[in-house]
C-alpha cells in the first residue's frame, strides 16, 4: 500500500492528479512539490515542499511526475534512483536522448514507470480497439487520425501564452503536447516503420513553437498492418475541438469520436452509419483508471499498461517527425540507430 506518494508540479495537471490520488489513498500523505509560492493552495494534500531536495527527505513511495517535460528526465532518474515508483506525465521527456539511461535506472531499482497515455484507459478507445482487432471492418486499408482545439479555449482563465504548450523551453507544440494520437495509433496498429511530415505556424497565436502538424506513419513489415499508412493531423488553431480515429476496411469504415465518447460504423449495403452500442464514460474516469492501474502495477510488481519503452517509442516518432521536416518531408526511419 502506498503511504507516501509525491506529486510533482501543482498545475492544471498536478491538481488533477491530486484530485484523483486522493480518492484513492484516503489515508495516505500526499504532498506536493510546488515551483512556485505563488501557485494555487490544494487543499487535499498533506503539505508542500518548494526545493527537490525538502521533498527528497519526504521518502515517497510513489512520485507522480506532472513539471514541464524538459525536467522529466531529471526529476525522474532521481526519484528511481531512491527506489520510488514513477507516474510520469506525457510526455516521458522532450526528445528520446536520454530516455534509456532513465529505463535502465527503473529496471536496476526494480520499481514500476508508468507513462500517463490515459486515453488508453477511455472505455470507448478501448472499445474501438478491439473492434479493429477482431476484423470488425475486414482488412485495414487506411487511417485517418484528426485532434485540434484552439490553443485560447483550452484553459480560458489563463493566458494561453504562458501554458507550457506554448513555450519551446517547456516542451510545447502539437508534437509533443498531443502525443497521445501518436501513442494510441501505435497501440491499435502496431510499431511505426517511418515518418513523413510537416510541421509549422499557420495561425495568429504569436508562439515560438508549431500549432499545426501533418504526419504521414508506415506500419513495420512485421505488424498486421504492414503496407497500411496512417495519416495525422494535429493542431492548436481549429475553433471547433475535434480528436477522432477513422479507420477504412474493406467491409466499411470504424470511426472513433473522442470529444462525444461514442463509436460509428458505416455500413457499404446499407450506405448507412451507425452508432455501436458502449456505456457511458464518466468524467476524468481514464484518468482514474489509469492511477489505479498504476497502484495495482506498483504493488504486485507488474508491468503497467503504458511502460516506459512504449514513452519511448512515441518520442522516437516524434523525433524522426521532427526530421522529416528538416528534411522537406522525406520519409524517415523511425528505428534507425540515428534516431
Amino acid at each position: 500500500m502506498i503511504r507516501r506518494l509525491l506529486i510533482v508540479g501543482s498545475g492544471s495537471a498536478g491538481q488533477r492528479h491530486l484530485r484523483i490520488a486522493r480518492r484513492f489513498l484516503p489515508k495516505a500523505q500526499i504532498r506536493v512539490l510546488k515551483y512556485s509560492k505563488q501557485s494555487k493552495s490544494l487543499s487535499l494534500a498533506t503539505g508542500y515542499y518548494f526545493h527537490p531536495d525538502e521533498a527528497a527527505h519526504f521518502d515517497p513511495q510513489a512520485a507522480i511526475v506532472a513539471n514541464p517535460a524538459p525536467f522529466h528526465l531529471e526529476t525522474s532518474i532521481k526519484l528511481a534512483s531512491h527506489g520510488c515508483h514513477l507516474l510520469l506525465e506525457k510526455p516521458i521527456a522532450e526528445r528520446s536522448k536520454g530516455v534509456e539511461h532513465l529505463l535502465r535506472m527503473v529496471k536496476k531499482q526494480k520499481v514500476i514507470l508508468q507513462v500517463g497515455y490515459n486515453l488508453r484507459f477511455s472505455h470507448s478507445l478501448r472499445s474501438y480497439r478491439k473492434l479493429i482487432k477482431k476484423g470488425a471492418i475486414g482488412r485495414i486499408l487506411s487511417i485517418h487520425a484528426e485532434v485540434g482545439q484552439f490553443l485560447p479555449s483550452w484553459r480560458p482563465k489563463i493566458n494561453y501564452q504562458h501554458t507550457v504548450s506554448a513555450k519551446a523551453k517547456l516542451g510545447g507544440g502539437v508534437l509533443l503536447e498531443l502525443s497521445h494520437e501518436i501513442d494510441y495509433l501505435r497501440w491499435i496498429f502496431g510499431e511505426v516503420a517511418w515518418v513523413s511530415a510537416w510541421k509549422g505556424k499557420v495561425g495568429d497565436l504569436n508562439l515560438d513553437v508549431e500549432d499545426s502538424a501533418k504526419l504521414q506513419m508506415g506500419f513495420a513489415s512485421k505488424s498486421r498492418y504492414s503496407g497500411v499508412i496512417a495519416s495525422l493531423n494535429m493542431d492548436f488553431v481549429r475553433q471547433d475541438p475535434v480528436r477522432f480515429c477513422e479507420a477504412t476496411g474493406t467491409r466499411g469504415t470504424l470511426r472513433w469520436d473522442g470529444i462525444r465518447k461514442k463509436i460509428e460504423r458505416y455500413i457499404p449495403k446499407s450506405r448507412k452509419w451507425i452508432k455501436i452500442p458502449i456505456r457511458k464514460e464518466r468524467r476524468e474516469e481514464s484518468y482514474a483508471e489509469q492511477f489505479k492501474n498504476f497502484l495495482q502495477c506498483a504493488r504486485k510488481n507488474h508491468k503497467p499498461n503504458v511502460s516506459g519503452t512504449d514513452g519511448l517509442a512515441v518520442l522516437k516518432i516524434v523525433d524522426a517527425a521532427k526530421r522529416s521536416h528538416e528534411k522537406k518531408g522525406l520519409r524517415i526511419p523511425v528505428m534507425s540507430k540515428n534516431n
